[in-house]
């Protein structure tokens, strides 16, 4: 199955940078998608970044610019390259992966690293 370890988070002061890591600590499984979401004390989780097996990607409007997404889905990895942070990007980040079976798609989630921007 897919299990998606995070790593990377931290505590960093505004307009520094961080890298987040994800992989998948058991079997490597066709994944037709892998991203990043955030979700902030209060508010509702949402889509920060997502590649594409194609090598598509996408990025939500408050990072684009200062976030970037890499991997190699074949290896099911995937990292976020976060520049110019701003308190605004504190948050829970999770690694998130897709895949379809059988013409129905499933959602693999990690647990989760903790991202403080403060000075």
């Amino acid at each position: 199955q897919v299990q998606l370890v995070e790593s990377g988070g931290g505590l960093v002061q505004p307009g520094g940078s961080l890298t987040l890591s994800c992989a998948n600590s058991r079997s490597i499984f066709s994944i037709d998608a892998m991203g990043w979401y955030r979700q902030a004390p209060g508010k509702e989780r949402e889509m920060v970044a997502h590649i594409t097996s194609g090598g598509s990607r996408d990025y939500a409007d408050s990072v684009k610019g200062r976030f970037t997404i890499s991997g190699d889905i074949a290896k099911n990895t995937v990292y976020l390259q976060m520049n110019s942070l701003k308190p605004e990007d504190t948050a829970v980040y999770y690694c998130h992966a897709k895949r379809k079976v059988a013409g129905l798609y499933y959602d693999y989630w990690g647990q989760g690293t903790q991202v403080i921007v403060s000075s």
